[in-house]
């Protein structure tokens, strides 16, 4: 795997973090080269404002720290921030003139150049289009780099829809860029979230832009709130991967005296999930809301119950090992005798990875696409 991008005359030590062993994934791609390419021959001002968006590893926010400008780099990831800091560091530049902040804070004013990776979700990519807008900054201009498969012409007219004037460069290395001059001004932002109703289970869950299924409940969840476990002696509740927060919600109407964990790498997520905590009358005091990666730092033998619904993938790629470090943390943090209940896709084999891991594992429920699984420590 290759660890040093050499560009521009300047070599930088990229890794993905955490750490992986057998790491196989270099922490940048051909459109995070495209776009420093193109901001080198734009020779920017030692005074310029950089808004570097979605930089997933911290290629782009590295090298703009080299060349000496203010950056403000914001992630809704959790694990791209941390990367973002770990590599700032490996390469030994000056942190502090890098903002690093989450998706939920507010935009700086004063940015004068934004850069961005093309999010996965076209939510997420209003809801910063609809940001950018709302700066005062007539003259900015947006820079974007994406995979040229990923950029399609419904994704060029949010572009104009929001900001302005959009226009694209040649393919390179099948990536490219987009262009777009900031030409229009909103007054006020929209609401940062959107709602749906769960008549079922007397629900209505806010959303922002980048939770996972934000439109609608999806099928899983469906599947698993019929499953959630409700006995006196649940204490501690963790939900792990808690998206905007269903499943906290229902583990808190069923056990009254337990208190709820919910954890996600997702700064939207975590901020969704508490919301919805709240919204529906959880008591505050029994409620504690964290971005974070997986369990680090929870204390063994703590929670009584875990709740996950693992990713499969992270940003772009089709991985497992969020769910096998999910699951490791979990038995770490299970009392003896506590239980994970996990949902996944048939396909994905948890009920063999539970059963390697815990010594027992068992179906407690299933439809054509869903398997729940339930192991005991």
């Amino acid at each position: 795997m290759k660890t040093t991008l050499e560009i521009a005359g300047i070599s930088l030590s990229l890794r993905r973090y955490p750490l992986q062993n057998n790491e196989s994934l270099q922490a940048w791609d051909a459109a995070d080269e495209y776009l420093i390419d193109h901001l080198e021959s734009m020779d920017l001002a030692e005074n310029s404002h950089l808004l570097v968006l979605n930089d997933s590893f911290g290629a782009i926010t590295c090298w703009a720290s080299q060349k000496g400008v203010r950056v403000t780099t914001v992630n809704d990831s959790l694990l791209s921030q941390q990367s973002v800091e770990q590599n700032l560091t490996e390469n030994a530049l000056a942190s502090e003139k890098v903002n690093l902040l989450s998706s939920v804070d507010t935009l700086p004013s004063d940015i004068t150049l934004a850069v961005m990776k093309l999010p996965k979700n076209n939510r997420l990519l209003v809801w910063q289009l609809q940001q950018l807008s709302h700066l005062t900054n007539d003259s900015l201009v947006l820079v974007s780099g994406a995979k040229a498969k990923d950029i399609h012409t419904s994704t060029l007219k949010l572009f104009e829809k929001y900001l302005g004037t959009t226009t694209t460069s040649l393919a390179k290395k099948k990536s490219r860029l987009i262009f777009t001059q900031k030409e229009k001004h909103i007054e006020r932002l929209p609401a940062a979230t959107t709602s749906f109703e769960v008549p079922e289970y007397k629900l209505s869950l806010e959303n922002h832009a980048n939770v996972f299924s934000s439109e609608s409940l999806d099928i899983a969840a469906y599947l698993m709130l019929e499953h959630i476990p409700q006995s006196e002696d649940i204490k501690n509740i963790i939900d792990l991967g808690c998206g905007n927060g269903v499943l906290s919600i229902q583990a808190a109407r069923l056990n009254p005296q337990a208190t709820i964990t919910a954890v996600d790498e997702s700064f939207m997520a975590v901020a969704s999930a508490k919301l919805n905590l709240e919204k529906h009358g959880i008591d505050e005091s029994r409620i504690h809301c964290l971005a974070n990666n997986c369990l680090d730092g929870f204390e063994k033998n703590t929670a009584d119950l875990v709740l996950c619904n693992p990713p499969f993938h992270q940003l772009h790629a089709v991985t497992d090992h969020i769910a096998w470090q999910m699951f490791c943390d979990a038995r770490r943090v299970l009392e003896p005798n506590g239980r994970i209940v996990v949902i996944g896709n048939r396909h994905l084999g948890y009920h063999a990875k539970l059963k390697r891991l815990f010594g027992n594992a068992q179906v407690i429920a299933s439809n054509q696409k869903f398997v729940i699984v339930e192991a005991q420590k």
